[in-house]
């Protein structure tokens, strides 16, 4: 079979000498390539069943010892910890680094956007669910499904569940991007450590708790009154990307903390804890197109990894045309 010739605006200096890198080759021929080792942080299979819940192994990360007492304050004070910084800082896998250095276990996530309100973070109600299945399903005594299951909380509300144990992380993402009322709303739930399901303060005063669903399907949590009550205020980790500011009364109640982009120093303790101290050699010209770019807002540090993964996986582009013809398009806008 002729191969085809490479498309017209196919640049060669794009191109790496050594081929074996490649497992796509664009030449229509089916072939069951072996694939490599996927990079540490695109591993989905690491995870570990501790006291009930699902640990996921979490990435190297390192923090300076001033950030790090700012985050300390966070947890004896049991404030929410509000991080701001430039993109690629590491501002959401701080949540992570702490759950997995604590063993908080898994961490519960409310990516926040245009659209969010309180009532998703808090808990949500299958109404419609129930009317369709309490003509379906009865069991022997001829009752409908308990309403408990038609509730299921959600990150804040799996947040507030009273535990005997230790707390839960809650990663609140970017929250600069809600509501404007967004903020205060959140704010009078973590203040007062409690919220109320309406759905389930309606019934009788002598009801029995109601368990509803939680994010362990083996653990639900029982509710009385509709009022769940946190016993110990959870890990609460906001980020902001700074698109808009915070009400006062919001930033007052919140422990701040502005994470720096690293230095070269730290880049190369980055790099070493998650490729071992081998992986230095022959990257100086990485971090130094890395440097550069960064300085104009290009680039960030999961992309110098992302450089660093593929030059020891072979791939032999030089610095500038690794960042220019595949991690700047890859990290730029569509």
């Amino acid at each position: 079979m002729t191969t085809p010739e490479p498309a017209a605006d196919a640049n060669p200096q794009t191109r790496p000498d050594d081929a074996d890198w490649r497992l796509f080759s664009g030449d229509g021929t089916p072939r069951q390539t072996p694939f490599p080792p996927a990079p540490p942080w695109r591993r989905f299979h690491q995870e570990q069943r501790t006291e009930g819940h699902t640990t996921v192994s979490s990435r190297p990360y390192l923090i300076g010892p001033e950030e790090a007492d700012i985050v300390n304050a966070a947890l004896h004070l049991r404030r929410p910890l509000l991080v701001t910084g430039h993109p690629g800082t590491g501002k959401s896998s701080l949540a992570h680094a702490i759950a997995h250095e604590l063993t908080l276990g898994q961490v519960l996530q409310w990516p926040v956007n245009s659209r969010s309100i309180l009532r998703d973070a808090l808990y949500e109600y299958d109404a419609i669910g129930r009317l369709r299945e309490a003509n379906l399903r009865r069991d022997a005594d001829g009752e409908g499904l308990d309403i408990g299951h038609y509730v299921r909380l959600g990150p804040l509300g799996n947040a507030l569940v009273p535990r005997e144990d230790r707390p839960r992380v809650l990663l609140v993402d970017e929250l600069d991007k809600g509501d404007i009322d967004l903020p205060n709303d959140l704010l009078t739930v973590l203040e007062e450590g409690w919220f109320v399901i309406p759905e389930l303060a309606r019934l009788p005063a002598d009801h029995a708790p109601v368990y509803v669903q939680t994010d362990d399907p083996d653990r639900p949590a029982a509710v009385t009154r509709g009022r769940i009550r946190c016993q110990e205020f959870p890990v609460v980790i906001i980020t902001s990307n700074g698109e808009r500011e915070f009400p006062a009364a919001f930033l007052r109640r919140c422990v701040r903390l502005e994470l720096p982009e690293p230095n070269e120093e730290r880049l190369r303790n980055i790099v070493s804890a998650h490729f071992g101290t081998d992986a230095l050699d022959g990257i100086d010209d990485l971090l130094r197109e890395f440097l550069d770019r960064r300085s104009s807002g290009e680039l960030a540090t999961d992309q110098l990894l992302n450089a660093v993964f593929l030059r020891k996986g072979g791939v032999g582009l030089d610095a500038d045309t690794l960042f220019e013809a595949v991690l700047h398009r890859l990290g730029g806008a569509v």
